[in-house]
């Protein structure tokens, strides 16, 4: 991998809405070049590929490479990708337990990156188990940051709507 490996797949994501629904699998065939150039197993080439499985809606393939390229050691920014998208296909999947689990689990590490989208895909995956006062919770914690005024407040109303076990 390399700076000219990635501008290559990054301007390849850029495509992705030019291809209607049923040409899905035309751009997942140029993501699988892109991933090809890898050696076998690379976890960026499984994620990659993960990837565009999981955006032309196809879930159920994109979970066991989102999982390969952690079980690979997959780091950084794509790593914490990862965590966002798996958890959202687990969900989509009817395992939003799983999702809750990773997502929780990568929100402990701490790292900073992502951390709202993070929280939303909990708040769906909290959301699909029945747990929406959760959820809103979160998504209220994770938008009080940006709010320009009433942050403190929202913040004090997410905390509330799970403080005495209410969840």
């Amino acid at each position: 991998m390399d700076a000219d490996w990635e501008k290559r797949v990054e301007a390849a994501w850029g495509t992705l809405d030019s291809y209607e629904e049923d040409r899905a699998g035309e751009f997942r065939a140029v993501i699988d070049g892109l991933a090809g150039e890898l050696p076998e197993g690379h976890p960026v080439g499984l994620f990659e590929r993960a990837s565009a499985f999981d955006s032309t809606g196809h879930s159920d393939r994109a979970v066991p490479l989102y999982q390969e390229a952690l079980e690979r050691g997959l780091d950084g920014y794509r790593r914490r990708r990862t965590a966002v998208q798996l958890a959202s296909s687990l969900r989509n999947v009817g395992r939003a337990e799983e999702g809750v689990a990773l997502l929780t689990a990568e929100l402990e590490r701490g790292e900073g990156e992502l951390e709202d989208a993070l929280r939303a895909c909990l708040a769906l995956c909290l959301a699909n188990l029945g747990r929406e006062r959760e959820g809103l919770a979160l998504v209220l914690g994770a938008l009080a940051p940006h709010l320009p005024r009433y942050q403190r407040s929202m913040a004090h109303y997410a905390r509330e709507l799970v403080a005495d076990g209410q969840s």
